[in-house]
């Protein structure tokens, strides 16, 4: 079987709609994919839809948390949770509306020396989408300042810019146990990728665990071999689970559908654990 377990669409910042992610995981070939959009569950009912029209892959229904642990950035994977589950829901609202205030102080400073308007971001991001940095890099694009994200990153929206704003986060303790109470499995994504800033040390993950952790994203494209073999080293350590994955953006990122996988023993797992909501298949 090939597992991908961590992509977007555009419910946040994936340039693929639901359905078309659904179609394009198919193309790629793939058994199951899990749409895992940034605080938000709004793809969830377009990608079943699909589903409903037989696409033939099973659909893990998911979701990528922003928390933070030791004041620094973490992202968590939250997979077969119930999406109606009140203080998850109210977390993540909080985070939503956290994060689009952050995008209009980015947006603010950035135009004063750019030509950048809030309503070029908006015009990037689907009605409901989760609104962040990657709209305001898609907007730089269409002004022609940069020519890619990547760029756009590198010189103007990196966590060391001086455009760079802060926003709420949920505690990753909290995260994971509000993860669990939602019937959720909770898996930390590549959670060494120093490339993306300052990783959290091995006791934060310890700690994590203890409150539930259920696995360790070791494959993914942001970590080198050190830093998978770290991971690979950890979850074995603390009887962790360990997943890849291609964390597929469509056109945001050169990231390909299918390019890191998880094992179908994995999959089962994590399948086995969840109380929230079932697997789709087509």
């Amino acid at each position: 079987m090939r597992i991908d377990l961590h992509t977007h669409s555009t419910a946040s910042d994936g340039t693929d709609t639901p359905a078309g992610l659904v179609a394009a995981a198919v193309d790629a070939g793939l058994d199951v994919v899990a749409l895992t959009d940034h605080d938000s569950t709004a793809g969830w009912a377009e990608a079943a839809g699909a589903l409903a029209q037989g696409a033939p892959v099973a659909l893990v229904r998911g979701m990528e948390i922003s928390c933070v642990a030791d004041g620094i950035s973490l992202h968590l994977l939250a997979y077969l949770h119930d999406d109606t589950y009140e203080p998850l829901v109210a977390e993540l609202a909080r985070a939503r509306s956290s994060r689009e205030g952050r995008a209009r102080r980015i947006v603010e400073a950035l135009g004063q020396d750019v030509p950048l308007t809030w309503d070029d971001v908006a015009a990037q991001a689907r009605p409901g989408a989760t609104l962040g940095r990657p709209h305001i890099a898609d907007a730089l694009v269409a002004r022609g300042v940069v020519e890619d994200r990547a760029e756009a990153f590198r010189h103007y929206l990196h966590s060391g810019s001086r455009y760079h704003r802060g926003h709420y986060a949920l505690d990753a303790v909290a995260a994971v146990e509000l993860v669990r109470a939602a019937g959720g499995v909770p898996v930390l994504a590549h959670p060494f990728a120093a490339v993306r800033g300052r990783t959290v040390g091995d006791p934060v993950v310890e700690e994590l665990a203890d409150a539930g952790l259920a696995g360790l994203e070791a494959h993914h494209l942001d970590h080198d071999a050190a830093q998978t073999r770290r991971a690979i080293g950890l979850a074995d350590r603390l009887g962790l689970l360990v997943t890849g994955s291609s964390d597929y953006h469509g056109t945001g990122k050169p990231n390909r559908l299918g390019e890191l996988t998880t094992d179908r023993a994995v999959f089962e797992a994590i399948e086995a654990g969840a109380r929230g909501v079932p697997v789709l298949r087509g």
